[in-house]
């Protein structure tokens, strides 16, 4: 198996795990909580972690027909797994501090220049993912 697949793979379990945990802190969260609801951020790093989990699946799935070299594959692979986690871990991070507004209601560089970066990161790296499989697969 290629180390671009293990990698993708190992953070899909990851993910998978995190939706897991984050799931026993919303619950704990509802149940403690005199409205029986969780911090806004809990449940969307809990609903994440799942999207996220299966998302890394489809990536380690489609990597297998790629084209490109190896080192190239993990580079691709890494592009939006990285961010992946990046979002995650901003999500959690918000979550424990129990932030409930917005986390983009002050406009500033920093946020701007990220998700500029998670945009250009999760679909470019995932169209070279698709577009190298659309390739191995239905052109040579």
């Amino acid at each position: 198996m290629a180390l671009s697949v293990k990698i993708a793979l190992l953070a899909s379990g990851l993910f998978l795990l995190s939706g897991m945990l984050t799931g026993v802190w919303k619950y704990a969260r509802i149940m403690s909580s005199v409205e029986h609801k969780a911090p806004v951020y809990v449940d969307i790093a809990h609903r994440a972690s799942f999207f996220y989990s299966f998302a890394s699946l489809v990536i380690a799935k489609l990597i297998e027909f790629s084209p490109f070299s190896p080192f190239w594959q993990i580079v691709i692979v890494g592009v939006p797994l990285f961010y992946f986690v990046l979002t995650v871990i901003a999500y959690i991070k918000e979550g424990f501090l129990n932030r409930t507004e917005n986390m983009f209601a002050e406009h500033n560089l920093v946020p701007k220049l990220f998700m500029y970066g998670l945009i250009a990161g999760e679909i470019g790296g995932f169209l070279l993912i698709l577009g190298g499989f659309i390739y191995t697969q239905f052109f040579i």
